[in-house]
Formats: structure tokens, C-alpha cells, sequence
């Protein structure tokens, strides 16, 4: 009678060492794909869960990639989804896009679409939260997640999607921000939604971003964890028009005046208000001290990158010198105009690519003037035998003694009213010998002001001549309390102006 008493024992103990083993054979494996394998099972590993599910924290089902992108056979596309930084950008995103559900921006009904995917994780992850009629587009397709296309020309017709995503600084990167806009615009239906994820955070870069999409309202904006960025600016807009065509117009001399713009005069450079007793040498040091506007601000959501040389003499004088070098362009290609009235510098910018030339005078109105050549009585020889140069009216020519040339001047303000946009981003220098106390309130009273967003503008005054210590120039009437009349008042209007020397 003991022997079978023994049998059932021994056969209990073994039983129960067998069940043990599983259990923790299954520990480990569970152990392995949460902390290893990100929680994802590799193809056609080992698994103990159903062929085409997995759990996730909380109720929501996780789908496994092949289940969803039937056909999606290729071998490099099962390295890139099995991967666990893979899986941990569509959680990222769905994470995210169940939020959008949960808001009414989003539902398993709409047809979503993500621009310039990177491997299609967002495009994954709203499949997987039930949005099955979506589909990313970028340079290279992959499919069945991805076809080709670009962000400036997408292959859809219009008012085709609900949903337009766009995410991992997509935006950002685009070198064409504005044919981008235009073409969200253009394919999102109206009622539907727009959310971008971009890395600019600044007032400056999110009124920029504003102005690009006049075809929707911003419904909400604030900061959100990133993935690949430690926070990223999260912008929601609706479209309720279609996009409107043209440009705004500048209505008389008021201009905008948005609440960053206080901010960036705080952050400028100050006015220096004592005259200097060697300008000569002040002024020119303190463009050391300037806070350029492109390093305060991100400058990426503009049409078109724009720089004026109003009396820009030689090429080498400042366009060369110092713009092409110094100016800080945050790698943004700038189209250059060159206005220059004196003619022995015309012949120089023929061999200058992307430089335009502008061979008359910056004026107020479109007139014959003459072009008065003066010369500093310190130099004994001049550049190229010529000095610096006044205008006039012609009227006023009877007056002038010395080298006297007609030129043909034109309204400044007009030209600039026609040739940028409010979407563009521009940089005026400004050296036309005492002219800027007529250009300056013309540009005021016109609103051309208002399109200009950062200028550099020598003031000319009686200032201390370098020959003759104690004596005042006798070729300007206006004070250094008058130019500082002139920054004060540009300033107090948003303008970002700088003393140039």
C-alpha cells in the first residue's frame, strides 16, 4: 500500500515542477518583451499572445504591424517595424491621435493624411487607433503606409482629407513653408482639422506661422513632450474658407503692433544717446554690440528672405563686406538689391550674381533730381575720384557750386509697397546723406514701413569733423538730438532700427 501513496507524491512533485517551470519560462519571456523588445513581438517570434494582437496599458488593443499593412512583406520594412524605437514613436503618436479623438478633432471616419512622414509611425499609429483611411506621403514611398509626394505639391485633389498632420518638424524643415501652407490648405476639407508639431517657439515664428495659413482658425496652441525634441509648440487649426489670394494691403501709416515686438526693442541694443565726441570710431565699434533680429527670433516661416542696400556704393562697401559675411541668415538665401545714384559704381555689379541693381535714387516721389558729389576735405584723394553724394530736386540746382549729375529718382516707399509682401522677411541699410529724414516719414506715412522688419540706418548730423578738431561739419544742418528724434520714433513703432555708421 505505500508504494502507490510514493507514485502519487513523486507524480504530484513533478507535475508541480513542470507547472513552475512554465510559469517562470513565461516571466521571462513577458520580462524580455517589455523591457527588451519594447513590448513588441519580432516576425514570426515566438509569442504567447493571439496571432494579430498584444496588449497595452489600459484598454486599447495594440495590432501588430503585419495585420495592418497586409502585404507589407519586404524585408528591410519588417527590420524598421519590429525595431523598438519603432514602436516607441507609434505609441508616441497614438498616444496623441486618441487625444485628438477624444477632443472631436479626430474620429475612426476620417481620411487623414501625414505629410513628409519620416517611416510612417503616425500614418501606423492612426490605423492602429481605428483610422484606417489614412496615408503619409514623403520623398520615397514606402508602401502601403507611404506613396510619393511632396509637401509643396501634394498628389491629392482638393478638399480630400479631414485630418492633415503634420509631425517631427516636417514644417520646420520645408524650404518652400508658404507652398506648404497652400497646398494643407487646398486639400484639408473645410470643417477639418490641421495640427502641426514644429520646434519654433518664439511669438515671432508663430505670427509668422498665423499668416501662412489664412485659410483656417487657430483653435488652440501650447507645448507638449516631443520625441525628438525635449518639448515641441503643438498648433491646432481649422479651416472654415477656402485660402485667399494676394496680398494685404497697408492701410495708410498704422501698422500692426503684436505683443513680441515690445519684447524684441527690450532686447535690442540701446540707443546711443550721448553724441559721440569720434563718431567716426563710436559708431562704428557699436556694431559689435548688435542684437540682429535673426538671432532673437526663427525666421523659417517666410516667403521669401529679402535685403535692401539703399546708397550702397562699391559691393565691397557693405554688401560684400559685411552683409554677405557678418549678417547672421540662419541658412536662408536672401534676394539682394543694390540702390546706388552714382554711376561710377554701376558697372561693377554687372559681374555680381543674385545682386539686382537699382541705378537711381531712393526718393519720395518719381522725379528728376541731381545728384550732388561732394568730397571730405580730409581725403586728398577719393574712390575712384568720386565723394560721397546728396540729391536734390532740380529745382533747388542752381545752388550747387560743385560736381553736379541728373539722376532719376523714384518713390521709394511705392516700390517697396510692390515688390515685398508682409509674408516676406526684410532687412533695409540705409546711408543716403541726410536723405533719411524725407525717405524715413514717407515710408511712415505710406504703411511701407510696417514691411520692413529689421533696418540699419546711418544718421547723418554736424557731426565733429575728423580734420578739425573743435569744428562741426558744415554739410548736414540736422542735430544728433534730431536723429535721436528719428531712432526714438522708428522704435516706439515696432521697428527694429540700429545705429549704422
Amino acid at each position: 500500500m505505500e508504494l502507490p501513496a510514493m507514485n502519487n507524491n513523486l507524480l504530484r512533485n513533478i507535475l508541480v515542477r513542470l507547472l513552475s517551470f512554465g510559469v517562470l519560462l513565461l516571466a521571462v519571456r513577458f520580462a524580455y518583451l517589455v523591457t527588451l523588445a519594447g513590448g513588441s513581438c519580432g516576425f514570426e517570434d515566438f509569442c504567447f499572445f493571439p496571432d494579430n494582437i498584444l496588449l497595452r496599458s489600459g484598454a486599447t488593443v495594440r495590432t501588430r504591424p503585419f495585420s495592418i499593412v497586409s502585404g507589407g512583406g519586404d524585408s528591410q520594412l519588417r527590420d524598421i517595424w519590429t525595431t523598438k524605437k519603432w514602436r516607441r514613436t507609434v505609441d508616441y503618436y497614438s498616444s496623441i491621435f486618441q487625444d485628438f479623438v477624444a477632443e472631436g478633432f479626430l474620429s475612426p471616419d476620417s481620411k487623414a493624411l501625414c505629410v513628409d512622414t519620416l517611416a510612417g509611425e503616425d500614418v501606423f499609429a492612426l490605423k492602429e487607433i481605428g483610422v484606417v483611411d489614412s496615408v503619409g506621403i514623403s520623398k520615397k514611398a514606402t508602401p502601403p503606409l507611404i506613396v510619393t509626394g511632396e509637401s509643396h505639391r501634394l498628389p491629392f485633389n482638393s478638399n480630400t482629407f479631414d485630418f492633415v498632420f503634420a509631425g517631427n518638424g516636417s514644417l520646420d524643415r520645408s524650404g518652400r513653408p508658404v507652398d506648404f501652407a497652400s497646398e494643407v490648405g487646398r486639400t484639408l476639407k473645410p470643417g477639418g482639422f490641421f495640427i502641426v508639431h514644429t520646434v519654433a517657439k518664439d511669438s515671432y515664428s508663430f505670427i509668422s506661422f498665423l499668416e501662412l495659413f489664412n485659410c483656417c482658425t487657430l483653435i488652440r496652441s501650447h507645448e507638449i513632450d516631443g520625441i525628438d525634441f525635449p518639448t515641441v509648440r503643438e498648433i491646432v487649426m481649422k479651416k472654415e474658407i477656402d485660402i485667399l489670394k494676394g496680398r494685404k494691403s497697408i492701410p495708410g501709416d498704422k501698422c500692426s503692433f503684436p505683443g513680441y515686438k515690445p519684447e524684441i526693442i527690450r532686447n535690442a541694443e540701446p540707443i546711443i544717446q550721448q553724441e559721440p565726441l569720434k563718431p567716426w570710431i563710436t559708431l562704428k565699434r557699436n556694431i559689435k554690440n548688435v542684437k540682429y533680429l535673426t538671432s532673437m527670433v526663427d525666421i523659417s516661416f517666410k516667403q521669401r528672405y529679402i535685403y535692401i542696400d539703399i546708397g550702397a556704393r562699391s559691393y565691397g562697401s557693405s554688401i560684400g563686406s559685411w552683409f554677405k559675411k557678418q549678417y547672421p541668415k540662419q541658412n536662408k538665401t536672401f534676394e539682394i538689391y543694390a540702390i546706388e545714384a552714382d554711376k561710377v559704381f554701376h558697372e561693377q555689379y554687372k559681374t555680381k550674381k543674385g545682386i539686382v541693381l537699382l541705378p537711381f535714387a531712393a526718393w519720395v516721389r518719381n522725379e528728376t533730381l541731381f545728384f550732388e558729389i561732394t568730397r571730405d576735405p580730409s581725403k586728398k584723394t577719393m574712390e575712384k575720384g568720386r565723394g560721397m553724394g546728396r540729391i536734390q530736386p532740380a529745382s533747388s540746382s542752381a545752388s550747387y557750386m560743385g560736381d553736379v549729375d541728373k539722376i532719376q529718382g523714384f518713390d521709394f516707399a511705392e516700390w517697396l509697397k510692390k515688390t515685398v509682401s508682409d509674408r516676406d522677411f526684410v532687412v533695409v541699410k540705409m546711408d543716403v546723406e541726410g536723405t533719411e529724414f524725407h525717405l524715413i516719414p514717407r515710408l511712415i506715412e505710406t504703411g511701407a514701413i510696417c514691411l520692413i522688419d529689421e533696418i540699419f540706418l546711418e544718421c547723418h548730423y554736424n557731426r565733429w569733423q575728423r580734420c578739425c578738431p573743435g569744428q562741426r561739419s558744415m554739410k548736414y544742418q540736422k542735430t544728433y538730438g534730431q536723429c535721436l528724434e528719428l531712432f526714438t520714433s522708428l522704435r516706439e513703432r515696432g521697428v527694429l532700427v540700429h545705429q549704422w555708421w
